[in-house]
């Protein structure tokens, strides 16, 4: 598969050849949305926690006698119904850590940078260094590019620059390409990557389905 590379004036430089295995996967939507509910589960804390009767300090007194005073029954102020009370059914500490085979979690990605790819919303760069943080600069580069919707862009590594550069854009992320994941890919409509982070990417997500690879991912 050929893809046109770009310079940052927007003008065109030449073409790359890409893997198949990683920009030509028809897209499986079932793996791609376990993938996301995977991630997002992954991210919560689970530390939200709450008194319930027993835990509530107080309340080993009954309150008032059971009978002959024309009230309702009780047995601790520290039950549910009363201020200040204990409470019932409230979350508790828990783990939502979801586990998903390797291959799956391989496949999600390529699934979505081939659907970047085949729908014309992955921009190649020859290279993207930047001198310093300027977010006025990356903002010409994406201008030139002709993309003013949300966009992720890859570079081969952190680069401190980029990130500061993009840090005041509200619809623009930076990150290496081994930090790919199905959050941002999905977040973002296009996706830009320069020449070098597109080797990284093949490197990490378009090795063959090897014997000995097969038994490494299981």
């Amino acid at each position: 598969m050929q893809l046109p590379v770009y310079d940052t004036t927007g003008a065109s430089v030449g073409t790359v050849e890409v893997s198949d295995l990683l920009f030509s996967v028809p897209m499986h939507t079932a793996v791609v949305h376990q993938a996301l509910l995977r991630q997002l589960a992954n991210h919560r804390q689970g530390t939200s926690n709450t008194k319930t009767r027993g835990d509530v300090s107080g309340g080993g007194i009954k309150p008032r006698p059971q009978k002959h005073t024309g009230r309702s029954r009780q047995g601790s102020i520290r039950s549910p119904q009363w201020r200040h009370g204990g409470v019932v059914f409230g979350p508790h500490p828990r783990t939502y850590h979801q586990r998903m085979p390797k291959k799956m979690r391989r496949m999600a990605i390529r699934c979505l940078l081939s659907d970047k790819a085949q729908g014309d919303r992955l921009t190649v760069l020859q290279s993207l260094d930047m001198v310093g943080a300027k977010t006025k600069e990356i903002a010409g580069i994406l201008q030139a590019l002709k993309i003013s919707s949300s966009v992720l862009v890859l570079t081969p590594r952190v680069d401190l620059n980029l990130v500061k550069s993009v840090g005041n854009l509200s619809k623009v992320k930076a990150l290496p390409a081994s930090d790919v994941n199905i959050v941002d890919l999905l977040n973002h409509e296009r996706l830009v990557m320069t020449v070098d982070a597109l080797r990284a990417a093949e490197a990490l997500w378009a090795k063959p389905a090897t014997k000995q690879a097969a038994e490494g991912e299981a």
